[in-house]
């Protein structure tokens, strides 16, 4: 069983993998930190992250940006191997989170999904049968009305998997209303939707003469991404120090 302390533990996601856990023998979660404690958890909650000194094999992070730094000190201080679900971070912060993978293991990725995980392998296999054979690549994402950041993380992450098959031959269009000209050869399309309650479509097409694949992922509901959190956490225990994300976990 993997012993978890919950970083973020009343935000949305805490309190979904909260619930997660309770129903899966091979997860625990030993304690929580949060900025607030609510107190309607079954563990001990800690405002200030030092305080919290329960034995824990992973620390599994849905937080704000601002807090990533100070987790990652705890989590090198103490020698957890932390899951960092946390997006938006800065520059400053990424290079922090690699300084850490040094010291003790991280796993962090754009989509803690288990299925665009598997889909991040899929279309590379595609694309190098499809792209090497003329087919022109395209990405369509749609998400809530409150999404701030367009394009997605996640639909980032796609582009970069597919140039990586192509051996990053390609370059990124991402919006085709501000130039008046036809498709070239080496790009690939990305488009973003905005609207409703959409937690999160993300869509890769290769179109071709006369035919057209797609491959399409669809959230209804966050529990995806606490449900990939916590089958992360699984594989970091006990992982030696270094940088991991969730192509290691599904691998």
């Amino acid at each position: 069983m993997v012993k978890i302390i919950m970083h973020g533990c009343n935000g949305y996601m805490g309190q979904v993998i909260s619930g997660l856990v309770e129903k899966d023998p091979g997860a625990q979660i030993v304690a929580g930190i949060d900025i607030a404690d609510n107190g309607n958890n079954s563990y001990p909650v800690y405002t200030k992250a030092e305080d919290c000194q329960e034995e824990a094999d992973v620390i599994v992070d849905f937080s704000s940006a601002k807090a990533v730094d100070a987790l990652l000190d705890y989590s090198v201080n103490r020698q957890i191997p932390v899951v960092v679900c946390t997006t938006g971070l800065s520059e400053e912060q990424l290079k922090k989170v690699e300084e850490a993978s040094q010291k003790v293991a991280v796993l962090k990725s754009a989509n803690m999904s288990l299925g665009i995980n598997t889909l991040l392998k899929l279309i590379q296999d595609a694309a190098k049968v499809l792209a090497t054979a003329g087919f022109d690549m395209e990405i369509v994402e749609r998400h809530h009305r409150l999404k701030l950041d367009a394009p997605s993380g996640t639909a980032l992450a796609l582009a970069d998997s597919l140039n990586e098959a192509m051996d990053g031959k390609y370059h990124y269009v991402f919006d085709r209303s501000q130039e008046r000209r036809q498709r070239e050869d080496l790009e690939i399309g990305i488009s973003a939707v905005r609207g409703g309650t959409i937690v999160g479509d993300h869509e890769v097409i290769f179109a071709g003469p006369d035919e057209v694949i797609e491959f399409k992922h669809t959230a209804y509901s966050k529990a995806v991404f606490g449900k990939g959190a916590i089958e992360a956490a699984k594989f970091l225990k006990g992982k030696p120090a270094g940088k991991y994300d969730m192509s290691d976990v599904i691998g």
